[in-house]
């Protein structure tokens, strides 16, 4: 085979694997990347030393021999209600956070790889030559939607989000690295595909937290997925107000985006909602009333234990943010949260973010404490009643 005839068959062969897109991307004149030290200088990664790894700089720092990147997508959009749909909602007197909508179902790591891995053993069968090749979901340094815009498969919209055409936004991404030449997908074009973002600006203006600096910029320091995952320790109390029910990441830029209107819906069952299956270890908490990473009680979620967690969380992408994040995360959403108009229900809630505040753990007592001082009492709430809060 030829090398476009080998990008031929390798880009069929993934989406007879279960990929929605594939391309091919060189190595080297990935003009985005000369931009990056400076990102870093500015201090935008916060407490992401893992960025600063050099090679993310020059794929080919990253295999010796290096020549093509192959990048896949797969869309995870499932049918269900978008963050900025979603009222502050209360069901069985209890408030509800919003997890980011790629960490509803399975770890997309678990699901990815090994696709990528049996793309390559089918390479390997396929052509004679001797190659070497490494497969990254999110985990090696490579910037994967940077590859996927020379691979042809969109172009990075003001969010700094992969945008593909007839998909929009909601896409996992996964590289291979390689040393085969294969002819790069846009080789018969002038340039990569065309930036639709137009004039529209709403994913600048719909940020809370005001985490776009410019367009096509992202302060990750500012940013809601950056602090309820990287950020380990305390959350800058000005950003608090701002992070709504979220308490793993944020789709607030992707769901106001008129590319994600008719975004289709995945066929994939490991990224519906997944079922929650641990019990709450106050015996006086309800199961969660959704039964799923969709919208969960955020006093359920406040109360769980570390082994709690590593138990619920084993196979998901939540575990990234670690027991202390996520239960950090559920008292500023308490905090944020309209309370309970129920006195008895209300005390309920105190009582929780009062244990909490005494909790050995430095950063969840600081934060419960930020929490109680920020909720609301029933009779607050009765002088000026709550309005719908988006996440």
């Amino acid at each position: 085979m030829n090398p476009r005839e080998q990008t031929n068959w390798v880009c069929k062969r993934a989406h007879e694997i279960g990929f929605d897109l594939c391309g091919v991307a060189p190595v080297e004149g990935l003009d985005e990347l000369s931009h990056f030290p400076e990102w870093l200088a500015r201090g935008y990664a916060g407490e992401m030393k893992y960025l600063q790894d050099n090679r993310r700089a020059d794929p080919r720092e990253v295999l010796e021999g290096a020549q093509s990147l192959i990048v896949v997508a797969l869309n995870y959009n499932s049918r269900h209600p978008y963050s900025t749909n979603a009222l502050a909602i209360r069901e069985n007197g209890q408030a509800q956070g919003w997890i980011s909508r790629y960490a509803w179902g399975d770890d997309y790591h678990e699901v990815i790889k090994p696709k990528l891995e049996a793309l390559i053993a089918q390479m390997k069968n396929q052509f004679p030559e001797p190659f070497e090749a490494r497969a990254y979901v999110d985990t090696g340094p490579i910037i994967e939607r940077v590859a996927a815009k020379y691979a042809g498969l969109g172009w990075l919209a003001k969010n700094t989000c992969l945008i593909n055409q007839q998909l929009g936004s909601w896409l996992f991404l996964g590289v291979i690295i390689t040393t085969l030449s294969l002819e790069p997908t846009l080789a018969a074009q002038a340039a990569a595909s065309p930036d639709l973002c137009g004039t529209c600006t709403r994913c600048l203006d719909a940020c809370p937290t005001q985490a776009f600096p410019a367009p096509y910029v992202l302060d990750a320091r500012r940013c809601i997925s950056y602090l309820t995952i990287e950020l380990r320790g305390q959350i800058p109390e000005a950003l608090r107000p701002g992070m709504g029910s979220a308490v793993f990441g944020c789709d607030i830029c992707q769901d106001v985006c008129p590319w994600n209107r008719k975004s289709p819906i995945t066929a994939q069952i490991e990224f519906q909602p997944r079922p929650l299956q641990s019990q709450p270890s106050q015996p006086a908490q309800a199961e969660p009333s959704a039964n799923s990473l969709l919208a969960p009680e955020l006093e359920w979620l406040a109360a769980l234990t570390q082994d709690e967690f590593s138990a619920l969380f084993r196979k998901s992408a939540i575990k990234r943010t670690k027991w202390q994040g996520l239960v950090r995360n559920a008292c500023i959403a308490l905090g944020n949260s309209n309370p309970p108009r129920n006195p008895s229900e209300y005390r309920r809630v105190v009582q929780l973010l009062e244990k909490l505040a005494g909790s050995e753990n430095a950063v969840i007592a600081e934060h419960s404490r930020w929490a109680l001082s920020h909720l609301e009492t029933p009779a607050a709430q009765t002088n000026h009643p709550p309005a719908a809060k988006h996440v």
